[in-house]
């Protein structure tokens, strides 16, 4: 596509770009790492060809962050969140778009796969080390691949939600049609499977270039970062089963609860979050709006709902995407504590969206979640949290989640997959068998 056809805000968020590079040393930070393992990649990104991922963008605030102070990396941070979403939105509703998605997920998970499967490989061979200078050596490779992972599973997230925004918008009118009949549309091609995965690849990629993935180098180099999506997850069922936190199959009895009635302090603690944003927003006071959010983040649960239907009245629907990214984050019995408010009041995508980026998270992290909730009697809490976990993540990475305590995750694991689908709960099976646990 040619940059004079971009849509305005992908146009205007390079335009951004280009002006926040002129800021920073290029020479040093993330910016030199970028352009030293990547140059085409920026140069495709900064021409409007690609949107680059947010931890990119949040890389280079970093970047001036260092250089021109924290306070001025975090104002610009939320220009430049805004810009970066008003820029993806447009991209991605391209013709086109949702096919593209679903390709670059598939190879950003293979991208988080080798990531974590070389982390796993760096620190048994750190222990081999027979020199200093080997162990110094295998220590740097070892950070470069947890960044490589950190950034995948940041990427893979955010490819979820890009589809999911992608899933929930509203089909575009109707073109009236003349009234003689019409031939039937063509068959669409079948779209093949995913390239060979890479064998091989060069230690710290860091990659981030965003153009098509048959675009990536015939050699045996690194693929590119920022291309990998998933679309919709092998195995899964084509109408809902098990014990799903929202759109449980009929006679489903793990429904979550009603939505909760909020007293007149949570009603006026909402009246005032909201008038406060509004505030701030008027006054460009963008850096303490988003820690009214983040401190919104950690309200009760069941205050959600109503928060969200009144930023979306005062025009701060940015504000609720934001909220939702930092609910996201939070340990996991408060996660699906706001995946269920949100689902008992009919924001079932919402819901949706928060455990899927939530469960993108370390895989011992969700075991240990898991455990805490299971011994707390949190069963429904539980089954939800591994229900979305086996969806999106691969059946290799969700057994890694059962690394601490077998004998307690392995069934709680199998039974959530066997809820999915019968093809995910044998992939499961499988690769618990490959790691060596038995369902």
């Amino acid at each position: 596509m040619e940059v004079e056809q971009l849509p305005d805000q992908v146009r205007e968020f390079a335009v951004y770009l280009r002006n926040l590079l002129a800021r920073l040393d290029q020479d040093t930070g993330w910016c030199g790492i970028f352009w030293q393992r990547d140059p085409d990649g920026m140069r495709v990104c900064l021409t409007g060809a690609e949107v680059p991922p947010w931890d990119v963008v949040e890389a280079l605030l970093q970047d001036l962050g260092m250089g021109g102070g924290s306070r001025e990396a975090e104002a610009e941070s939320v220009r430049a969140r805004a810009l970066h979403r008003a820029s993806l939105t447009a991209f991605d509703a391209r013709t086109g778009g949702r096919e593209l998605l679903g390709d670059r997920l598939d190879v950003m998970l293979r991208e988080q796969r080798y990531a974590a499967g070389r982390q796993v490989e760096l620190a048994q061979l750190l222990h081999t080390a027979a020199t200093r200078e080997q162990a110094e050596a295998m220590r740097l490779d070892l950070a470069w691949a947890r960044d490589d992972h950190e950034r995948a599973t940041a990427r893979c997230a955010e490819l979820h939600r890009r589809i999911a925004d992608l899933d929930r918008r509203p089909p575009p009118s109707p073109v009236p049609l003349p009234q003689h009949p019409q031939p039937a549309p063509p068959e669409p091609p079948e779209r093949s499977g995913p390239s060979k995965e890479r064998k091989r690849r060069p230690r710290g990629s860091a990659r981030f270039a965003g153009m098509p993935a048959e675009a990536a180098p015939a050699d045996d180099g690194p693929l590119p970062a920022a291309l990998a999506v998933q679309g919709p997850l092998r195995g899964a069922a084509a109408s809902p089963r098990g014990a799903r936190f929202a759109g449980a199959a009929e006679g489903e009895t793990t429904a979550p609860p009603a939505p909760a009635h909020l007293d007149s302090e949570a009603r006026a603690a909402i009246a005032a979050c909201v008038g406060t944003l509004l505030r701030l927003r008027a006054e460009g006071r963008g850096g303490e709006a988003h820690g009214v959010l983040v401190e919104a983040a950690h309200w009760p649960a069941a205050r959600f709902p109503l928060l969200a239907a009144e930023l979306g009245r005062a025009g701060l629907g940015a504000d609720w995407a934001t909220l939702l990214w930092e609910t996201a984050s939070l340990p996991a019995d408060l996660l699906v504590a706001a995946a269920d408010a949100l689902a008992a009041a009919g924001r079932t995508a919402d819901a949706q969206q928060i455990l899927r980026q939530g469960v993108a998270r370390p895989a011992t992290e969700i075991g240990a979640s898991v455990l805490r909730l299971t011994g707390e009697g949190r069963h429904r809490e539980t089954r939800a949290l591994l229900d979305a976990y086996v969806r999106v993540r691969t059946p290799e990475e969700a057994v890694r989640s059962v690394r601490d305590d077998p004998g307690r995750l392995v069934p709680l694991l199998a039974e959530a997959a066997r809820g999915v689908s019968d093809e995910r709960y044998w992939d499961v099976v499988h690769a618990l068998r490959v790691a060596g646990f038995h369902a």
